[in-house]
């Protein structure tokens, strides 16, 4: 009998071994190249107040404003306006208290079908547009590849990601703002390229929710959440435990060398972001900040779980094949 178990756990270990070779050659030869950087010709400018083009800067020039806030939308008018008022309401507080504070609020159009570009644009009629702009993209690139077009065309020394639905309390920015100034101290006395190479991010967490959010959610779904989260563990990052808030914070050359390394431009864009980051050995903090569920927030159907693990085992296993490698830097055409 022990011979036999000990055969068929041979057996098992081979099978597992040859799945596991097996997998890491289709993830190798189905790996895409990573995103070419390209504007459209209409993505290369953006509207003023009146209405005139103007180029759009690069995140490779020197950073003109002390934060940038990038919003991804897609078929976000209803929900856009209210976390446009209660964000632009902060920042010129925020601006009013201290009048060396300065920002700029990008929206990024990733494609809507609706008129998220023309509930925007209203809000750079209002505050002008050294203060927001809009930047419709010609075709949907998904949540991540939307964020990477914003960053790309910030000045911001900080650069925060924030979503649409401001289902995160926009003020926690100071937050995150002291996580990152925790991580990477800055000189009293420093030149703006100094600033350049300090790199750091500062991650908001809904982790200290879950407690909460399971209570809400059905068996099922909270068996997805458990072994996404297991996933994202074991295959890619380690310490995060809320690798898919939406609300981010990233001094500007952090911003541009993790986001310069990034291929998955979806569902799982947070995780391999991460990953590059912990590769890179960028420092990250996880900051806990006060979220509520928005009306019109979309679930993520099963499929796109499945889509996500799959994501996370060929994130890893092309990185250690050598099918993607980390760039340091990428600039846009």
């Amino acid at each position: 009998m022990a011979p036999l178990l000990l055969q068929l756990a041979v057996l098992g270990a081979a099978l597992a071994a040859a799945a596991l070779v097996l997998i890491s050659v289709v993830a190798f030869i189905t790996a895409t190249k990573m995103p070419a950087l390209h504007r459209h010709e209409e993505e290369k400018f953006f509207l003023n107040a009146k209405g005139q083009k103007e180029t759009l800067p690069s995140i490779w020039d020197l950073p003109t404003k002390q934060l940038s806030v990038v919003v991804p939308s897609y078929n976000e008018e209803k929900r856009l306006p209210v976390m446009m008022d209660e964000a632009l309401s902060y920042l010129e507080k925020r601006q009013k208290r201290d009048p060396a504070f300065t920002y700029e609020v990008i929206v990024v159009d990733d494609g809507s079908k609706d008129k998220t570009s023309k509930v925007a644009f209203k809000y750079c009629q209002k505050y002008g547009s050294d203060k927001v702009r809009v930047i419709t993209l010609v075709k949907n690139r998904g949540k991540g590849g939307a964020i990477r077009m914003g960053i790309f065309s910030s000045r911001g020394e900080k650069i925060l990601m924030a979503d649409a639905d401001g289902a995160t309390k926009f003020p926690d920015v100071e937050k995150l703002e002291k996580g990152l100034n925790d991580l990477q101290p800055w000189p009293y006395f420093v030149s703006v390229s100094a600033h350049r190479n300090q790199m750091a991010i500062a991650c908001g967490s809904r982790a200290h929710l879950e407690k909460e959010s399971i209570a809400q959610r059905s068996y099922f779904r909270t068996l997805l959440m458990y072994g996404f989260h297991f996933l994202v563990w074991f295959l890619c990052v380690k310490g995060i435990r809320d690798t898919q808030c939406g609300f981010k914070l990233f001094t500007r050359e952090a911003a541009s060398q993790t986001f310069s390394s990034l291929h998955v431009e979806r569902w799982a864009f947070d995780v391999e972001l991460l990953y590059i980051a912990q590769c890179f050995k960028i420092p990250i903090a996880e900051i806990a900040v006060n979220w509520t569920e928005i009306e019109g927030s979309k679930l993520v159907p099963f499929w796109s779980w499945l889509q996500m693990g799959k994501d996370l085992l060929f994130i890893r296993l092309r990185y250690m094949t050598g099918a993607w490698r980390l760039e340091q830097t990428r600039k846009m055409n």
